[in-house]
């Protein structure tokens, strides 16, 4: 008797892993960028010390059709602060596992302007990466990932989601 694979993985444990890994990947940009790891940003353009998070991507890593506009934002406070609370407040709701209905649009939308940054995609004439995160990010905004490996029984239990169910 051959047994599928499908027996053993549950759609609520791939869903979780989604959230967990995605919600990581923000959080860990967020890290990186505020301290300066030595990753993505070296310690001297942190932005504790006083760095852009934003600027030298902003500036260098743009390309396409929307490349001046978003150039001509690469050092402004207001983005640069915009930009960390999305990623910090979207990763942390993800590894959580709490308001991921808010957290799964808010990360899209964040997804969706960065694809913006580089339209058309590089290697791609259509598609990349962040499209990818940008559904995924959809799909746990309307499903109840947080509930596995997360907080989310709990936070869906309160006071504040039964009021407002999109931070649900």
């Amino acid at each position: 008797m051959a047994l599928r694979l499908t027996q053993y993985i549950k759609q609520e444990y791939v869903w979780a892993s989604l959230r967990i890994g995605l919600g990581w990947i923000m959080f860990w940009a967020f890290l990186d960028k505020l301290l300066g790891l030595g990753f993505a940003t070296p310690a001297e353009r942190a932005w504790i010390t006083g760095g852009s998070p934003t600027t030298g991507f902003l500036q260098f890593g743009t390309s396409g059709i929307f490349a001046d506009f978003f150039n001509s934002l690469a050092g402004n406070a207001a983005v640069d602060v915009l930009f960390m609370a999305g990623l910090l407040l979207v990763g942390g709701a993800l590894l959580l596992g709490i308001g991921n209905k808010i957290a799964g649009y808010a990360g899209a939308l964040l997804m969706f302007l960065l694809y913006l940054t580089n339209v058309p995609p590089e290697n791609n004439p259509i598609i990349d990466d962040h499209i990818i995160y940008l559904i995924v990010l959809i799909g746990l905004a309307n499903v109840k990932a947080g509930h596995t490996f997360g907080l989310g029984k709990w936070w869906s239990n309160t006071w504040l989601v039964k009021k407002y169910p999109i931070l649900g």
